[in-house]
């Protein structure tokens, strides 16, 4: 959109949405993450802000990393590691930091980053055209941005690893079945229902429910940290692959990747 901030953030009475609207699909770019971990923090520090609501444009709510610039460091000696460390990581993290409640509003495509960034999330809703990809097996590499952990919490270690070896989306309804999304709702009334459910959870006792996420954190994702440091040096490998060069190569022609 012409004069737009692909990262856009207002606040009404107590929920702050952060809006995701970026051309193709808002996949991100360097650009786009550091607005998003400045909303977050901004969303940290503001005493009005109780509730966070984090939703796409009616495209999509991400599509993960965007491949033009993966495609830009391709053969460099750039670590990814290093690339994640100082993007999606803190990102990550500060979502799950941020004690008070996130609700993540999925309309479209969440996949790679995206999907881990939704998955960060301390509640999703989502559209019914919604669909959940892994993602990065299709370009050659392995999950980052939490969702080694994430995914396999939410739907079990079985079906996290169906999902990401066959690169195939789960959809709304079975996303919803598994207790991957909490919520359905039409896809023209996901900013309405979204809205909706931030005001009621606005009303509620934030300061007790920043606490109960800490202890969720502590009971479920005490090891996150970690996590994602660790998907950074297998990151690392992956991306000296051919499996990846082919990956990216097929993705930016439109054809199936050819794995040999």
């Amino acid at each position: 959109m012409e004069n737009q901030a692909a990262v856009a953030s207002s606040l009404n009475n107590g929920v702050l949405t952060i809006a995701l609207n970026r051309p193709r699909a808002n996949a991100f770019n360097l650009e786009m993450i550091l607005a998003a971990q400045k909303a977050f923090r901004d969303a940290a520090r503001d005493t009005q802000t109780r509730v966070v609501v984090l939703i796409g444009n009616e495209t999509a709510f991400s599509a993960g990393q965007d491949i033009g610039e993966i495609q830009k460091v391709q053969g460099s000696d750039i670590s990814i590691r290093k690339h994640l460390l100082e993007t999606y990581n803190p990102l990550i993290l500060q979502i799950r930091r941020l004690e008070k409640p996130v609700i993540a509003a999925i309309n479209g495509v969440a996949a790679g980053a995206g999907l881990g960034i939704a998955l960060a999330c301390d509640l999703r809703i989502a559209a019914e055209n919604a669909r959940f990809v892994v993602g990065f097996g299709g370009i050659g590499l392995a999950p980052d941005s939490g969702v080694s952990l994430f995914l396999p919490a939410l739907i079990g270690l079985g079906r996290a690893a169906e999902f990401t070896f066959s690169n195939q989306p789960i959809l709304a309804e079975q996303a919803h079945q598994w207790g991957l999304v909490n919520k359905l709702c039409p896809a023209q009334e996901l900013q309405q229902q979204a809205a909706a459910w931030a005001a009621q959870l606005a009303l509620g006792p934030a300061k007790t429910m920043g606490l109960a996420k800490r202890a969720f954190n502590k009971a479920v994702y005490p090891n996150l940290e970690d996590v994602l440091d660790y998907e950074g040096y297998i990151q690392d490998i992956a991306s000296k692959t051919a499996e990846h060069v082919e990956g990216v190569q097929a993705f930016l022609e439109k054809r199936p990747a050819n794995f040999k």
